[in-house]
């Protein structure tokens, strides 16, 4: 250092000055059919500028030219994240179904639309756009013989097969909302769902087929249903052909109730603001939150993240890994590919059945152009070896991950080994409630950096909001919490007859932002990093789980007074629920107690929700008021035992050495 220098000011991201930045390879451009939707960063910037400061001008032009409209909209936007009553192309009528169906069977009948990749190997089959728009007009039929009428909610409780994608666009066809429960949740979890979504109709499987395995879908959706008397039909689509219980007058087969009808329903007129679903995503009250997107925006945002982030073109074949029970698949599985007219991969098994090559496989064998998938599976994956990634996959040439931050490690290892260097990495950055990316890099377009989610998408502007004064920092390098501070057309518009619980998560805590619990940096150039939840959410293999819900199924077991649950920081699922409990008088603390209670939460819950590990101490460190201090856990299981803070504060100060002791002694037991 010469004289006169000074010390550099610490940096809100290290990391940033740690890890190269990435071109666009030469390679991505040699795979091309064409060329990018944009020409370079420069016409990113000019695109980006129009879309902040004249965003009606921008989102007006998109969504005549990604969507097709019965009725034309005269006012693009009203209303304010202030007021939360954002509404998008108002006087419009479109319908979904028809701009995934019927604008590209009508074009090219022919055409692949469903590639459907079985959870045995060559056991799949492909659908083109003709035979979609014939299965979807006829259970569209089925579902009005039902008795589902526009506006009406239905769950559906599916596995990964195409079925799921009939029934979705069925219903958007028709004018209903459909409620989607991921079929690994318990009985419980999808009751509450129906009961809150007031469904009346519920579609499901004999049995779903993941990884070898069966799984007893109806028999789960029976049991939900026992305590939802104002369902009136379940229809069930045999998909393994298992004998099921069956309840005359209720139940209906897929297959039988399909033959009665003529392949042709015409589409129901939807204004923009119609409700297109509902999705049920962890809050931190505990009671699951049926988070509400509408038509016309949820459809520009699809369609325009997957024609700009994913380089979308017509030849293209798109492999989302996501299941369809969560955001990821609605928006990456379902719509996008199908709103942009190319054929969609609907994958049914696990990335490691019957091999770890079975994604390479799937890329290899239908010519994949762009997957998408957590690094959760591709921590999988490259612990699994790089020999099991063998496959040449000459088409692939944009890379995405999604659900939580990359790894830099794991981001080079999909980089150099999964794309030889060829491909373009997305590090996406999204939620339920923002219905499509929000910071993410344009395929073939932003230079990248390992972990970093890049740059804003169109319309997004972010803020790094400081979370003690409520101030915004300007400028590069700052640390703090992260919002935005225009509407974009494809945000929720409210939590499911929960209007101030969504007023009082998303657009109360920092008037005129919306807050999206997450912490973030932007670093020295402007790229942002995403840091994960600041409140009490645990992020496991990319899903979202509340604390709190987890809490409350612990609570009700018998031997349980109360319960705290954290994440920590896990090498394969990128974070793992610990829980700690303080065990009531009279009941013996044992290893059968601690399996009965995460089987408590499997059942209450669902098996991805199950604790780690579970803790049973004496009492929780409180405060005086009360509320348990979850950040003296978390600190304590990742054995910072020195930062505690002040600890003479809670109300009974020794229970924290009780509790190293046992966390202590617990991971000496493992070893």
């Amino acid at each position: 250092m010469s004289e006169g220098d000074v010390a550099p000011p610490k940096a809100a991201v290290p990391e940033a000055h740690e890890v190269g930045t990435y071109h666009v390879p030469k390679g991505f451009m040699d795979k091309h059919p064409k060329k990018p939707h944009i020409d370079s960063m420069d016409h990113y910037k000019e695109m980006y500028k129009e879309s902040i400061s004249e965003p009606d001008k921008f989102w007006g032009k998109q969504a005549r030219e990604l969507l097709t409209w019965e009725r034309d909209f005269q006012t693009v936007h009203t209303g304010s994240l202030a007021t939360g009553d954002n509404a998008w192309f108002l006087e419009g009528k479109l319908n979904a179904s028809y701009n995934c169906v019927d604008r590209h069977a009508i074009k090219n009948p022919d055409k692949p639309a469903i590639i459907y990749e079985d959870d045995e190997i060559n056991q799949g089959r492909t659908i083109t756009y003709g035979e979609l728009m014939r299965e979807v007009s006829k259970l569209a039929w089925v579902l009005k013989d039902m008795g589902v009428k526009k506006g009406d909610t239905v769950a559906l409780y599916l596995p990964m097969i195409p079925e799921a994608l009939v029934a979705f666009l069925a219903l958007t066809r028709i004018g209903a909302v459909h409620s989607v429960v991921f079929a690994g949740f318990s009985a419980d979890s999808l009751r509450d769902r129906i009961i809150d979504a007031k469904s009346k109709v519920c579609i499901t499987t004999d049995e779903g087929k993941r990884g070898g395995k069966l799984i007893g879908t109806k028999k789960i959706v029976d049991e939900a249903l026992r305590q939802c008397p104002d369902v009136t039909h379940c229809l069930v689509y045999k998909r393994t052909g298992a004998e099921v219980p069956w309840t005359k007058g209720r139940d209906l087969w897929w297959t039988e109730e399909m033959d009665k009808w003529p392949a042709y329903y015409p589409p129901e007129p939807m204004s923009s603001e119609d409700p297109l679903f509902l999705l049920y995503t962890s809050g931190s009250t505990g009671k699951p939150k049926g988070v509400m997107h509408t038509t016309a925006g949820y459809l520009l945002g699809a369609a325009m993240t997957g024609k700009y982030v994913f380089d979308i073109h017509d030849s293209d074949v798109f492999f989302c890994g996501g299941d369809v029970g969560w955001i990821t698949g609605h928006t990456y599985v379902v719509y996008a590919p199908l709103l942009l007219g190319i054929a969609t991969v609907v994958f049914e098994g696990t990335p490691a059945y019957p091999n770890f090559s079975r994604y390479w496989n799937v890329c290899e064998r239908h010519g994949v152009t762009q997957f998408y998938v957590a690094p959760t599976a591709l921590r999988l994956l490259k612990r699994a070896g790089d020999h099991h990634v063998k496959q040449q996959m000459k088409k692939l040439r944009v890379l995405g991950s999604v659900g939580e931050p990359i790894a830099a490690e794991v981001w080079k290892w999909y980089h150099d080994v999964v794309g030889k260097q060829d491909a373009h990495i997305v590090d996406t950055y999204w939620q339920t409630e923002t219905g499509s990316h929000v910071i993410t890099p344009l395929g073939g377009i932003t230079p990248t950096k390992p972990g970093s989610a890049s740059l804003p998408f169109f319309g997004i502007e972010p803020a790094i909001i400081d979370p003690v004064s409520g101030e915004e920092l300007h400028g590069n390098d700052v640390e703090g919490v992260l919002a935005f501070k225009q509407a974009w057309p494809s945000m929720a518009r409210t939590v499911w007859g929960a209007h101030k619980r969504y007023m009082d998560t998303y657009l109360n805590v920092y008037k005129g932002y919306y807050f999206t619990g997450d912490g973030a940096a932007r670093d020295h150039e402007g790229y942002y990093w995403i840091r994960g939840r600041v409140d009490d959410v645990v992020n496991v293999s990319g899903h979202r789980l509340s604390t709190a819900e987890i809490e409350a199924a612990l609570i009700e077991h018998h031997a349980v007074g109360e319960a705290a649950v954290v994440g920590i920081n896990d090498e394969l699922t990128g974070q793992a629920v610990n829980a700690f409990v303080s065990i009531k008088d009279g009941n013996e603390i044992n290893d059968a107690l601690r399996k009965d209670l995460i089987l408590q939460v499997r059942k209450s819950i669902g098996p991805f929700a199950a604790p780690k590990a579970v803790f049973c101490v004496p009492d929780l460190p409180k405060t005086r008021s009360g509320k348990i201090m979850r950040r003296i856990l978390r600190k304590i299981l990742a054995g910072e035992e020195d930062q505690l803070g002040d600890t003479s504060t809670l109300s009974d100060p020794s229970v924290v050495d009780v509790i190293i002791k046992t966390v202590h002694d617990s991971k000496g037991a493992k070893k």
